[in-house]
């Protein structure tokens, strides 16, 4: 019997949604390859799920290298059939906009919104000859509305929610289900409460997202029936506005 594998890039640190979602997929009998910029924080991540008896491996992998991009998802192959992939990257990266550098600007898109294209290219090239497989997206706030001193982030959020409808639209019909989860806040993870703890004891408890909520809605996505498919899902607190 193949092995069913899950390729997730853009993990970070253990309590991140990259991690979580690892974890998660893991639990669900699935070989996680665990893909990030950061080996070290990769390594921690693979060797918690080993821990807990299920089957994982690292790879170091940068979302706008090309090269590095094709090699992740080739070793995710060999490891067995893709069947869940997850482009997770991309840093929320504020900027007065008359004062912006062209190269800040550039790098906001490359992650994301170029990344995006270069790893679900790679996963597409696999998925659509056997026709079936989950391809799944991680968007924002910004991917919806723009708000000031977010034009590079939104730039590249709304262009990954927009590539995500594209290739919804095409490759749906050819059995490969694609969808997005729009992330509409904060997340209750390490990124805010140690990189922004003024922020996030401003936004209070109920004012974070909840981590294994979000992963919920990954799973589902996951699981749905052919038949039954959705594109899009977004979650929130219950005191967010929109």
């Amino acid at each position: 019997m193949s092995v069913k594998t899950a390729v997730i890039i853009g993990v970070g640190p253990d309590r991140g949604l990259g991690a979580r979602m690892c974890y998660r997929f893991a639990r669900a009998g699935l070989h996680v390859v665990v893909a990030g910029r950061t080996q070290a924080k990769v390594d921690i991540v693979a060797a918690n799920i080993r821990d807990f008896g299920g089957d994982a491996s690292a790879v170091r992998a940068d979302v706008t290298k090309e090269t590095e991009v094709a090699a992740l998802i080739e070793q995710a192959e060999q490891t067995g059939p893709i069947e869940l992939a997850i482009f997770n990257a991309g840093n929320n990266m504020p900027g007065a906009f008359l004062t912006m550098e062209p190269d800040y600007f550039e790098t906001c898109w490359r992650i994301a919104c170029y990344g995006g294209f270069l790893f679900t290219r790679e996963v597409l090239r696999r998925m659509v000859p056997r026709g079936v497989g989950t391809l799944l997206m991680t968007g924002a706030s910004a991917s919806m509305r723009g708000k000031p001193n977010f034009a590079a982030f939104t730039a590249a959020k709304a262009g990954v929610r927009a590539l995500g409808q594209s290739l919804a639209r095409e490759f749906g019909p050819l059995g490969i289900h694609v969808a997005q989860v729009i992330i509409d806040g904060a997340i209750d993870g390490d990124r805010i409460n140690i990189g922004r703890p003024q922020v996030a004891a401003a936004l209070g408890p109920d004012g974070l997202i909840e981590l294994e909520g979000i992963v919920d809605a990954y799973e589902f996505l996951y699981r749905q029936q052919p038949r039954a498919w959705s594109h899009e899902l977004d979650v929130r607190t219950f005191k967010e506005s929109f």
